[in-house]
């Protein structure tokens, strides 16, 4: 499955009291057609739902989205791989993640 590198992501731990709020650079990123998958320091359970603001490098427009984290993998010294998967998209939103996810193959 191919997949891109978004310009930056904003992440806020929708169900949390505390809520987490993480930013990331592209490079820690990667946009798939029903979630996107990013690198990080500390680990999040699995099932969290989360808000995702993605910024499009191309035109500089947001797309945010709520998800659930489906995997966890990695240690305290790497770091994380977060999976998680999107729900309840708007048609308009499934559609510019589905152009994040497969404009590299243009």
């Amino acid at each position: 499955m191919a997949t891109r590198k978004a310009d930056s992501a904003s992440f806020t731990a929708a169900s949390a009291p505390s809520a987490t709020q993480l930013s990331l650079a592209a490079d820690t990123t990667r946009i798939r057609k029903n979630g996107i998958e990013f690198r990080s320091a500390t680990p999040i359970a699995a099932w969290t739902e989360m808000t995702v603001a993605l910024r499009d490098p191309e035109d500089g427009q947001e797309v945010s989205a709520t998800g659930v984290v489906v995997d966890c993998r990695g240690d305290r010294h790497q770091g994380y791989t977060v999976s998680m998967v999107f729900m309840e998209l708007s048609p308009l939103a499934q559609a510019r993640l589905s152009l994040m996810a497969y404009s590299n193959l243009a």
